[in-house]
């Protein structure tokens, strides 16, 4: 019966892949810059691009798409690719899974899938994340031996899902969604963000930790101008860092800077997400997935007007490229220059950068029409 239904949910939304296909565009590379300009997924076209500023690339990204939906992931690491990775592998899969066990039967599927309803729900993403949390410290506690330093590495994760007419986001940490909405008939183009930050140099997120944490006067703790969880991590949630959520993972022989020297009575940090629901409407143009790299340089409206005066082809390395300036004109120096900087040296300047810009195609989505095949792409691992 499980493989029934795994076999109908598969010819839909096709299992995790690292193969190429006629809808995922070409790929090309120019230096640290990855990009695919174009391609189509599901409900219409993509742009996607990736710079890496690490000396290892941290950030991950996936886009999949079939007739039952497209997920979208881009997932910023830090501490190390090992977490970041991890995730890319499996919470797509473990979205599936979650959706496999809580069919009962291979007719309710099909029942739910013939009247268009949205099999997807904020609790289905929920679990599995959780899922995918619980693989992970799995992992860190089975490479405890050989590979201490894996329990240091985290991702926060922004996660866009589309199933039928509803757009689900869900996030921990700092990356963000925005959606570019046409305002009327007068050709501008609203920028409204979807998603939930969760990063203690934001007031409310300081204060949700402090209520979380009552008993302890040093939860938040700002240092040389930015507060800290703990005085460690600025993210408040995250998939990973599990040396800031078990007890047993925060001692030796991790780095030292990384111990605390009181009990761990409770978890520091929260792998749960935010989640919301956004009902896909005619006025919905395009939305914009990007890590906090991209947010750090441009803002939500200066975003949105690059990709609404641009052509559709480019517009994720548009964005990236625009970023890259501003982070240059920052510094005082002309964007050729920075250009010349190697991985490594490169992060004194700018974060690696992940940017997926998917275009809403608004007759596709009512009717529910379907690619040729599948689409299954995920961003270089290092380049």
């Amino acid at each position: 019966m499980l493989q029934a239904l795994m076999s109908l949910i598969a010819r839909c939304w096709k299992p995790f892949g690292l193969g190429d296909d006629a809808n995922a565009g070409r790929e090309c590379k120019d230096g640290l810059l990855w990009f695919r300009d174009i391609g189509r997924f599901a409900a219409g076209d993509f742009s996607m691009a990736v710079v890496q500023a690490n000396q290892v690339l941290e950030d991950q990204s996936q886009i999949e798409s079939g007739p039952f939906g497209t997920f979208v992931g881009v997932y910023d690491g830090h501490g190390g690719p090992d977490c970041s990775r991890y995730v890319c592998d499996n919470l797509f899969r473990n979205l599936q899974v979650v959706l496999f066990s809580l069919h009962k039967s291979h007719e309710q599927l099909k029942a739910i899938l013939a009247e268009s309803h949205s099999v997807v729900t904020s609790e289905v993403i929920q679990q599995a994340f959780q899922r995918t949390e619980e693989g992970f410290t799995a992992l860190v506690s089975e490479l405890w031996s050989s590979r201490p330093q894996i329990a240091t590495t985290g991702t926060c994760c922004l996660v866009g899902v589309i199933c039928r007419q509803t757009l689900f986001v869900a996030s921990l940490g700092d990356s963000r969604a925005v959606l570019g909405r046409r305002v009327g008939n007068t050709g501008g183009m609203a920028a409204i963000q979807l998603s939930t930050e969760h990063n203690a140099n934001i007031e409310a997120i300081r204060q949700e930790l402090k209520e979380l944490h009552p008993d302890d006067p040093q939860i938040v703790v700002l240092r040389h101008g930015v507060w800290r969880v703990k005085g460690i991590i600025q993210v408040s949630r995250s998939i990973g860092d599990v040396y800031m959520k078990h007890a047993q993972f925060n001692r030796e022989p991790i780095n030292a800077k990384f111990r605390l020297p009181e009990p761990m009575n409770m978890p520091f940090l929260s792998a749960n997400p935010t989640v919301i629901s956004h009902p896909i409407q005619p006025n919905d143009s395009f939305l914009i997935f990007a890590s906090d790299g991209l947010w750090e340089h441009l803002s939500n409206d200066q975003a949105v007007d690059i990709v609404h005066s641009s052509p559709r082809a480019g517009s994720a390395k548009r964005l990236i490229k625009a970023a890259l300036h501003e982070a240059a004109r920052k510094r005082e120096m002309r964007y050729s220059d920075l250009r010349k900087i190697d991985k490594k040296v490169r992060r004194h300047f700018h974060d690696d950068i992940t940017v997926i810009v998917l275009f809403l195609n608004h007759d596709l989505i009512s009717r529910g029409a379907v690619l040729n095949s599948p689409l299954t792409v995920r961003s270089a691992l290092d380049h």
